[in-house]
């Protein structure tokens, strides 16, 4: 690590000072000692001779050594893997053998590395020699030595510091070892290496070999919490082989990332780690990177993400007069490689990564392929072991003779036999790669709250309201409301309680009592002051001329135009006044959350959605502060296309609460559509930080990778994804097991319990409370031209079909494709009846009415008893004109006993298409089903036209005004009214109702048809009625 103040030829000065030694007990009077300071089989110096005090067992050392350090990547890794030992020595008498090791401790250099310039530390002395001399040297009082370290010049800097990091290796144990390993000779001594390749520098790589690796017999597990071990452990008595508070802890396997993790596995692992033979190493080693050395380790992984860890079992024969030959070890047939994928490191905030991963015989060709290297490091490192033992053997190596053409047919045939032994064996190994900090770094919650906030368009936060022409009618109903209850109190007083009028009196005479005395009270000036201002508001507010009227002829037209909305209001506060007089409370008259919700969701199905807008846009202005209504204004303009309004609505959510999840992952997909890839990222990293259990946030996020070419990130957030909907299909699992033993602890209910309920007669009144709640359980998602609800239960589910929900139901189209083609490639899924169910649900969307029937009817040949899928093709059926097919469909999803999720939706379209096919009974009957379910406008419309045809006038027209109070904008119910009252001989209610039929722009000609010769079969008929008056005249 070069600075500007040490450059590649200046070295650091590490000082090293031992305070004092605590708890030196020994049985002996006198005891002195040294100390001995080492590094790397190098020894930095010794100290004085010291005695032991006899009452506090403290000896003051006081001793200072210090060493130079070059400053080189190599010496930086070696300070990181190799500890400073310091050795206490026991000074004997000198009639007595030569001075012995009575204890050894030992310092680790790693905060150096880590920014510090000096550190302190207490570290336990351990007995050089083997129990049960330790306890008799006294040993159980645990001897420490304080010591100090520091550096003369900081080894690290903020920024330095800030870009390096250090990779921790750890080789836990192979298992399932082959059983040759197992035969080994008397006279022979067999070590277990195993050793990897990493990153040092920017140009240069170092090797990790790991070679005190123990053989051991099957029976028990390894011990869970045991503790990691030091590397070059030879150099080290047994009781510092440990790192301190370094231990292995139990992790379940479907949390490792490496190989052997299904569930298939799990049988032959528990059996491989409890009973059969195992190599243990259990050693952790450390390499500091710099910089460039950290840039490196990215990069060899993004060029390939498999490292070979390369595992074998070497033998060093002890027969006297036997040496090595290089030959021997040039094709070892205990030579095996396992390969780890390092992908996961290079995903944000990992930093660890632990696994099993299997061990196959080493090959070239096999290395060439997967890793683009055809040299072996370990036998690289064999070699320069081999010449090493050749070198200080001199010429006596070549005196033993040896056969080229033997030896090498020899190693020819012991690796045609023995290669696969690792296969055979089912080889596998535990590996852990650990840093620091994470190669990625993920981005914090704050931050990513910044740069969401960043991406949307500052404006002031605007609720939205009604607007002011609205608000005005809405006052001048009110007003017309108290006139018309005043009214009616004065013609009480007048004519009594019951306004029972003499057979003397005409309209014109009761009319002129009634204004001669709402004259003489004043009531008459004081209610036309109140309209006048009424009046006003709605001029200026709703009719707003935007000049003076200069010519005559424009303000009779404005005067005109006034007058007839004036007419029409007046009519609309009278049906609300009537309404009340059925039974209606006022106070009811403000529609609830859930019945705005419902309507909207009826409205957007059925496509009209300026009119689903503008209930979501109430529920806005009702309620706020609560996001959920915004983000479903926001769905419905995604259906109508206007995706720069939804948007709009979508920011404005996260205004409201900029944590509500949905709107995040919208405002993702929105930016995904556009191609604004680096836009879409923040919204969907901040909607996995919000709520990191949601299973379709992560799919979309790996949705997006996928996108951007990253194939590492996309699986590791698919991954989580599964792991994530497993959790949730467990919890599921486990509470429906409880449900069921619950159930079966109840005693048995009774037989009236039991028994088929018994077909009550219909009736048009509801409980509200009832009615809200349908309504609430209806509508807890926006709707959508094809079904707002969830798929059946029986549909298998994956990470995509749950995301496809949340999708269609915003008619995220694009990504919804996307999603459909990952479920089919999915190797557990294909064209199962889930993926044609959401398949015909998007190309419904995308109006291929006929694909989405062909792609249902696929999907009932495999499932023809799922109310979902029936139900969906009725209604590709119903929007292609083939109403009898779609009835066909209908009834048979009602009948099946899982009845349909878009269960009202079903029988609005089957009254409707009852209606056309004229059965009016059974339209009468599924309307008032659908009335009791879950009521609205449409059906009610619906029950009072099958009424209406079946002659049952009064039904009718309490259905029709039941309807006009829930929606006063539908022209039908207004047209149907009017031709009751022409049946019912009203003229004049009949014509106002007509009028407003037809300023509601009523399209259905062929109900306009019928009211004009329905008015000219009664004008017929009282001309005939008044010629027959005449005639008995």
């Amino acid at each position: 690590m070069e600075t500007s103040e040490n450059t590649a030829g200046e070295k650091w000065t590490i000082g090293i000072t031992v305070v004092r030694g605590n708890k030196m007990k020994e049985t002996a009077d006198s005891f002195q000692s040294f100390l001995r300071v080492e590094m790397d089989q190098t020894m930095l110096g010794e100290s004085d001779i010291k005695p032991v005090d006899d009452v506090s067992h403290c000896v003051d050392y006081n001793f200072t050594c210090s060493f130079h350090l070059p400053n080189d990547a190599q010496a930086l890794s070696d300070m990181a893997l190799k500890p400073i030992i310091l050795t206490v020595i026991k000074v004997l008498p000198e009639e007595k053998q030569a001075d012995v090791a009575w204890g050894q401790a030992v310092v680790d250099l790693l905060p150096l590395l880590q920014g510090q310039s000096s550190f302190s530390a207490t570290v336990p002395l351990n007995p050089a020699t083997k129990a049960p001399a330790a306890e008799v040297l006294g040993f159980n009082s645990k001897p420490t030595l304080d010591v100090c370290v520091r550096v003369s010049d900081p080894m690290a800097f903020e920024v330095e510091l800030s870009a390096s990091n250090v990779l921790k290796v750890t080789v836990e144990t192979a298992y399932s070892v082959p059983e040759s390993w197992l035969q080994i000779s008397e006279s022979s001594l067999c070590t277990y290496t195993a050793a990897l390749e990493v990153p040092l520098t920017t140009e240069r790589d170092q090797v990790l070999e790991f070679c005190d690796g123990r053989l051991k017999v099957g029976g028990q597990r390894e011990e869970m919490g045991r503790q990691r071990k030091r590397p070059h452990q030879g150099l080290l008595v047994p009781g510092n082989h440990f790192l301190p508070a370094s231990f292995f802890y139990p992790e379940p396997i479907e949390q490792e990332n490496g190989e052997l993790t299904g569930p298939e596995d799990r049988t032959f692992r528990n059996e491989a780690e409890t009973k059969q033979s195992r190599v243990s190493w259990d050693t952790e080693m450390h390499c500091f990177l710099d910089a460039g050395g950290v840039t490196r380790l990215r990069q060899k992984i993004i060029e390939n993400r498999l490292w070979p860890v390369e595992i074998m079992r070497s033998i060093d024969t002890l027969a006297k007069g036997t040496k090595m030959q290089a030959e021997e070890t040039s094709e070892n047939p205990c030579h095996g490689v396992a390969f780890v994928d390092m992908r996961q490191l290079l995903c944000p905030g990992v930093s660890c990564i632990r696994g099993a991963y299997s061990i196959q015989p080493f090959s070239e060709e096999e290395l060439l392929r997967k890793v683009n290297r055809s040299i072996s490091v370990l036998k690289e490192q064999v070699k320069t072991a081999t010449n090493q033992v050749k070198g200080r053997a001199g010429s006596a190596a070549g005196k033993g003779g040896k056969n080229p053409n033997g030896s090498s047919k020899g190693a020819k045939d012991s690796k045609d036999t023995t290669r696969k032994i690792y296969v055979d064996a089912r080889t596998y190994i535990i590996i852990e790669m650990a840093l620091d900090k994470p190669l990625v770094p993920k981005t914090s919650p704050e931050e990513l709250s910044q740069r969401v906030k960043d991406l949307m368009p500052h404006r002031p936060s605007s609720p939205l309201r009604p607007s002011r022409a609205d608000q005005a009618v809405l006052d001048f109903h009110r007003q017309i409301g108290d006139v018309m209850d005043h009214v009616s109190n004065q013609l009480k007083e007048l004519f009594g309680a019951a306004c029972v009028m003499s057979g003397d009196c005409s309209e014109e005479q009761v009319l002129g009592q009634l204004m001669g005395a709402l004259h003489d009270s004043g009531r008459y000036f004081t209610w036309k002051k109140q309209l006048q201002h009424a009046v006003m508001r709605i001029v200026c507010d709703k009719m707003h001329p935007e000049e003076p009227f200069t010519d005559l002829q424009d303000f009779d037209a404005f005067i005109s135009k006034l007058y007839d909305c004036l007419k029409d209001e007046i009519g609309i506060a009278q049906q609300k006044e009537k309404m009340y007089s059925l039974g209606a409370d006022p106070v009811t008259i403000q529609f609830s959350c859930s019945q705005l919700r419902h309507f909207a969701s009826e409205a957007q199905f059925i496509g009209d959605y300026q009119q689903a807008a503008q209930y979501y846009q109430q529920l806005v202005w009702r309620y706020p502060n609560e996001a959920s209504h915004m983000f479903e204004l926001g769905g419905v303009y995604m259906f109508s296309g206007d995706y720069t309004k939804a948007k709009i609505c979508f920011h404005d959510c996260m205004s409201i609460q900029e944590t509500y999840q949905p709107s995040l992952m919208m405002c993702g997909v929105l930016e995904m559509m556009f191609g604004h890839y680096e836009k879409a990222k923040p919204f969907l990293e901040r909607a996995t930080a919000v709520d990191p259990t949601s299973v379709v946030a992560w799919t979309l996020l790996g949705l997006f990778h996928q996108c951007c070419n990253e194939s590492i990130l996309a699986e590791k957030a698919f991954v989580e994804a599964r792991e994530l909907l497993k959790a949730k299909e467990t919890t599921i699992q486990t509470q429906r097991e409880e449900d069921d033993k619950d159930e079966k602890k109840r005693d048995h209910p009774e037989e009236e319990e039991t028994a088929p309920p018994t077909c009550q007669s219909p009736t048009l009144k509801q409980d509200p409370e009832h009615s809200d709640q349908d309504s609430r359980a209806q509508n807890k998602l926006p709707a959508q031209s094809v079904s707002n609800r969830s798929p059946a239960a029986n549909l298998c589910t994956s990470i995509y079909t749950e995301t496809l929900q949340f999708l269609l139901q915003t008619c995220a189209l694009q990504m919804a494709e996307q999603a459909l083609s990952q479920e089919l490639l999915r190797p557990d899924g294909g064209r199962s009846v889930s993926f044609l169910y959401h398949l015909a649900k998007w190309q419904l969307l995308s109006n291929d009415y006929c694909s989405a029937a062909n792609s249902l009817r696929e999907a009932l040949f495999h499932n023809n008893q799922d109310a979902d899928v029936r139900s969906l093709l009725g209604h590709c059926y119903y929007l292609q004109g083939a109403f009898s097919d779609a009835q066909e469909c209908y009834e048979q999803s009602l009948n099946i006993q899982q009845q349909p999720s878009d269960c009202h939706f079903v029988l609005l379209r089957l009254g409707s298409v009852y209606l056309q096919q004229e059965k009016f009974k059974e339209a009468k009957a599924v309307c008032l089903k659908a009335c009791e379910q879950s009521p609205s406008c449409r059906t009610w419309l619906g029950l009072g036209a099958a009424c209406y045809r079946l002659g049952e006038l009064s039904v009718a027209e309490h259905a029709l005004t039941q309807a006009s109070y829930l929606n006063n904008q539908n022209p039908e119910v207004w047209v149907y009214l009017s031709l009751i009252c022409l049946k019912s001989d009203r003229k004049q209610e009949a014509e106002h109702f007509a009028e407003y039929s037809r300023r509601c722009n009523l399209k259905n000609e062929s109900l306009l048809q019928e009211v004009t010769e329905l008015k000219n079969q009664m004008s017929v008929g009282h001309q005939a009625s008044g010629l027959g008056t005449n005639s008995e005249a």
